[in-house]
């Protein structure tokens, strides 16, 4: 069996994870797990999350995720950080491949931690790779 890299859990992945829903990301997570004890995800991800259940209005899970929170690392977004999202964003702009803010954090997030980025939105950040930028891709759908 193959090392489990650390690695930063892209919103749509923890979102699965919360869900229950995919044997196959739950069968990951859980490895993961047992060698990291926690999960690591961006305030990004928090941010995007507590946006979701806010706006569906849903107060309880909104609160059993900021308890949840308590348990896990989570990565800020700093100066090296923002410095790098707006290169990447800029540089995507440029090209034509523009993709959102938020992919363009998390990202910068994962490079700057040297974190593989677990995502199922492959082709967002495939043209962060594109560019050449040193992230490292991981998608526990497959």
């Amino acid at each position: 069996m193959n090392k489990v890299e650390k690695s930063l859990l892209d919103t749509d992945i923890l979102s699965e994870i919360i869900k229950r829903a995919n044997p196959r990301i739950i069968t990951k997570a859980n490895t993961y797990l047992s060698q990291f004890e926690k999960y690591t995800i961006s305030v990004i991800t928090v941010m995007e999350i507590v946006e979701g259940w806010q706006k569906r209005k849903q107060e309880q899970r909104l609160q059993q995720f900021l308890t949840i929170l308590n348990s896990q690392e989570i990565l800020s977004f700093d100066l090296a950080e923002s410095v790098l999202a707006g290169k990447i964003y800029a540089d995507l702009e440029t090209t034509g491949k523009r993709i959102g803010y938020p992919d363009c954090m998390i990202a910068a997030i994962a490079i700057c931690h040297d974190l593989t980025l677990v995502t199922g939105n492959l082709s967002h950040y495939q043209r962060i790779q594109d560019l050449g930028y040193s992230l490292i891709l991981d998608n526990w759908r497959l």
